[in-house]
């Protein structure tokens, strides 16, 4: 049997080596693209035709992701109606490996008739469409990562890398936060975690509490009431400590004689971790990660107990 592993290295390596080879074909273009994206009053339009197109919509949809207003417009649509959705206030940027698509090329005398700057991205700077544009960022490469030099492959993945590349410098010009971010994937997993706050999140019922002198067998059964592993002491009102899952082990372990005389107080730890009711998730979870625990007390404003919160429920 053919060994087609041999293959699949061979168009990742030819792959990776047209991206790296993007590197030195960086030029003022890229600072000033960054800089006509950035300062678009309008927004960011991104068109092409075939596998260009395809990765333009990609590139489109990340943008709009992080910060960008995007999206993609087809050019034969625009030849029938959409041309409507361009402005003055608008940017384009204008894909194509060849930098001579006739689509393209008769496209753009449309958007010079309106002055809108034009970011020509194609993999021939000598094209028409790279001395057309206001400004031309290059995506050449060496070959095709097919075995017949003739898909699109590598040609399509330097596009893509260009476009990730812009997306991340307008990340940092623009200061994009992770809860920025999570503003427009409030659906996603990262979503939650930003944007919502531990009390939607915590266990706030049936709470595991015992006294100080409670034995801890009678605990044992408290613990169990909840998923999360932990019992709250309250004295006077207050958090005096925990009892965890692993405090009833070592204290089983170390006092085996006693084990079922012993009271919460003499088996507790003190000092619990706790966390505000209003907090985001992602705190909750940076907490428990970073004391390596699974489990927080949830207190409200004046530092009663109102919940738990586990590892599980901030995923």
């Amino acid at each position: 049997m053919i060994d087609v592993n041999k293959y699949a290295v061979k168009c990742f390596q030819d792959e990776a080596e047209a991206i790296l080879d993007l590197i030195p074909q960086l030029n003022d273009d890229f600072s000033k693209a960054v800089e006509l994206i950035y300062g678009c009053k309008g927004r960011f339009i991104i068109t092409g035709v075939g596998k260009s197109g395809h990765i333009g919509a990609k590139i489109a949809a990340t943008l709009a992701s992080t910060g960008t207003p995007s999206f993609f417009v087809n050019p034969l649509d625009a030849f029938h109606g959409d041309l409507g959705m361009f402005t003055s206030n608008d940017v384009v940027m204008a894909i194509s490996n060849s930098g001579n698509t006739d689509e393209l090329l008769r496209f753009i005398p449309l958007l010079q008739e309106r002055n809108i700057p034009i970011i020509g991205m194609t993999g021939n700077s000598d094209s028409l469409l790279a001395q057309y544009s206001t400004c031309h960022l290059s995506i050449k490469v060496k070959r095709e990562a097919d075995p017949l030099n003739l898909a699109p492959t590598s040609s399509t993945t330097a596009t893509l890398a260009m476009g990730d590349a812009l997306a991340c410098a307008l990340i940092e010009v623009r200061h994009f936060r992770p809860e920025d971010f999570a503003q427009f994937h409030p659906g996603g997993s990262l979503g939650k975690r930003l944007l919502t706050r531990v009390k939607d999140a915590m266990v706030s019922t049936n709470l595991p509490i015992v006294t100080l002198e409670q034995k801890i067998s009678e605990t044992i059964i408290e613990i169990s009431k909840t998923k999360q592993g932990i019992a709250v002491a309250i004295d006077n009102g207050k958090i005096a400590g925990v009892v965890t899952d692993g405090d009833v082990r070592r204290a089983m372990q170390s006092k085996q004689d006693v084990f079922f005389d012993l009271k919460v107080k003499e088996v507790m730890s003190i000092n619990p971790k706790v966390i505000n009711e209003n907090a985001k998730l992602s705190e909750a979870e940076k907490m428990m990660r970073k004391h390596n625990i699974h489990s927080l007390i949830v207190v409200n404003d004046v530092n009663d107990f109102v919940g738990i919160i586990d590892a599980f429920s901030c995923m």
